[in-house]
């Protein structure tokens, strides 16, 4: 099945995906290869190598960083059992059938987060000689890299390694680098920064040469209150100083073995606050460097990314918007279209996890849901070998052959160059059940209208669910499930579905609607490649959601070929199941 689905999608993959060659470059204010100017459309590898909270589904039990979490397993099932289980995470979770798919769906890069404790120890456990701490590497952290290295070779396509978890962490945020409070984080230990240093150096010689390494991601995030003033994410901060100063340590350290590589630089504030730097790029600045910039939760207009831009011009170097997501597909699909206007390349996070905004979707074993709550709440702990097993078929879940392939998110992503672009989601014809949850892909306003259709951190809509049911697809379309069917619900005046269906043969055709209203059931319109055909048909209350009854709709005029029908909600409160178009 998932062979299938990746097959079928590469008619929606980005122009020019994977077709680059040659080193990644710095021309003024473009990135380039041999073939010219490139936009990076990257996917981050989310938790294969460094586990957050959120995507371990683990933080309401309290369970938000990396080593919190194996610490957990290491005290509910010993650390046999533990390694064993990270030893199948890292082999399984991102693999080069991945790649492959990523390359099929159109990305030209892979942005992999890295945590520097799967190739060097803490300072904590390293050996000092003459107060000197030694620099222990781990070869399985550089073989997996160069696994990754070889697969994306193999399909033409970069990759930029993100420093995630830097020694100590880089942030208060501490689920993302996996800081730990009773530790000196890397802003108040020269002993984590040297760390840091020798590592990218060490990072820099083994790839040097690789053409296909497409840079250094340097520090993930930076969110420390560097400057002592303002809140303890670094968003107040004027100077940056310390930010800057480890940046160009880390700068000198790289180009003393590789010249060739582009170095991707974070402000501070999750990456957004360069104040300070024109004091800093002053004293000179390697000239092959992007500045990166990350997106969450803002609207997509012009003014959203304009600083950025601004900061483009001012210092001409290039821009690499290198993280994004964790919306809905119409704010992908218009953050992708800002991006590209801008000529801005971007990446997005994370590839998998358990919910509906990925590519791939993970489907959570009950076991494992058992195993978080009893962590939650601390009465009832499964034992060792409940652990075990919860925890293995976790992991095995997240392997792509048992992910569910998203056409909705692919597709939005694919065409966010040409946002206003739709496409049948499935092979629809007259005489034949359509159910209403495969209305058109594309984006709100085109495929579909609903009331909300993306998460805007602004007034009261802050968290606000775009899909109130959570079921089935990413859209701002309300979609529940009773039973085995899933069903289109929540609904409210003005919302409309489109759905592109195949007419053998023109002529009239009465449409077959079923519906559920458990107390007052809705007006509906139906329209016809945007021709009215049929106005305010009252579709009955059934006296339960889970009733379902139904309703016909006659003479509606067809052509032959494919025609695009919308099903509009005059006023709402129904559910909607299926349709079919029944020739007369």
């Amino acid at each position: 099945m998932f062979r299938l689905i990746a097959i079928v999608f590469l008619n929606c993959t980005f122009l020019n995906g994977g077709l680059s060659q040659g080193f990644l470059r710095v021309n003024d204010k473009d990135i380039v290869n041999d073939d010219g100017p490139i936009i990076i459309r990257s996917i981050g590898t989310g938790n294969w190598m460094i586990q957050e909270g959120y995507m371990m589904q683990s933080t309401d039990a309290g369970i938000n960083t990396h080593t919190q979490f194996r610490n957990k397993l290491n005290e509910a099932m010993g650390v046999e059992r533990t390694n064993e289980f990270y030893d199948y995470w890292l082999q399984h979770h991102f693999t080069k059938a991945d790649v492959d798919s990523m390359k099929a769906w159109g990305f030209n890069a892979v942005r992999p987060a890295l945590h520097y404790k799967w190739l060097t120890l803490p300072i904590e456990e390293e050996e000092t000689t003459n107060g000197t701490i030694r620099n222990t590497w781990l070869n399985k952290g550089f073989d997996m890299l160069d696994e990754l290295v070889s697969w994306c070779e193999q399909n033409e396509m970069y990759v930029i390694f993100d420093m995630h978890g830097t020694p100590g962490g880089q942030g208060k945020n501490a689920d993302i680098s996996d800081y730990d409070s009773a530790l000196p984080s890397l802003w108040e230990s020269k002993d984590n920064q040297d760390k840091l240093i020798v590592l990218w150096k060490k990072i820099a010689e083994r790839y040097k040469n690789n053409p296909w390494v497409g840079g250094y991601d340097i520090i993930n995030e930076p969110n420390w209150n560097v400057d002592g003033t303002g809140n303890p994410n670094g968003c107040g901060c004027e100077s940056n100083k310390a930010i800057w100063d480890l940046h160009q340590r880390l700068t000198e350290a790289i180009r003393a073995v590789d010249d060739k590589h582009i170095i991707f630089i974070s402000g501070n504030c999750w990456g957004n606050n360069y104040n300070g730097f024109d004091n800093h790029i002053l004293n000179g600045y390697d000239d092959n460097t992007v500045l990166t910039f990350h997106k969450y939760w803002n609207s997509n207009h012009q003014n959203a990314i304009q600083w950025a831009i601004d900061m483009r011009e001012q210092y001409n170097m290039p821009l690499w918007m290198s993280e994004s997501g964790e919306n809905s597909n119409h704010w992908f699909a218009e953050a992708i279209e800002l991006f590209e206007k801008n000529n801005i390349g971007w990446s997005w996070w994370p590839v998998k996890k358990s919910r509906l905004n990925n590519v791939l979707k993970v489907t959570t074993n009950d076991n494992y849901h058992e195993l978080i709550n009893s962590w939650k709440d601390g009465q009832t702990p499964l034992s060792a070998d409940e652990t075990y097993k919860a925890i293995m078929e976790y992991a095995m879940a997240h392997e792509i052959d048992n992910c569910t392939v998203a056409p909705d998110v692919i597709f939005a992503m694919s065409n966010g160059s040409n946002s206003t672009a739709t496409q049948a989601y499935a092979q629809h014809s007259t005489g034949e059940w359509i159910q209403c949850v495969n209305y058109d892909l594309g984006k709100d306003g085109f495929a579909y209208h609903d009331a909300l259709s993306e998460n805007i951190h602004e007034g009261d809509n802050k968290w606000a669910k775009w899909n109130t049911g959570n079921y089935y697809r990413n859209d701002g379309v309300d979609i529940g499930k009773h039973g085995g069917d899933y069903y289109v619900g929540w609904t409210e005046a003005g919302e409309w579905l489109q759905y592109t269906i195949r007419v053998d043969e023109a002529g009239q055709y009465n449409l077959e609607l079923i519906s559920a209203a458990a107390i007052q059931g809705s007006l509906v319109s139906i329209t016809v490649n945007g021709v009215e055909q049929a106005s305010n048909i009252e579709l009955p209350s059934t006296g339960a959601k889970e009733n379902w009854h139904n309703s016909v709709i006659t003479k509606l005029e067809l052509l032959a070929g494919e025609q695009k029908v919308r099903i509009k909600f005059n006023s709402g409160g129904t559910d909607i199941k299926a349709f079919k178009l029944i020739k007369i």
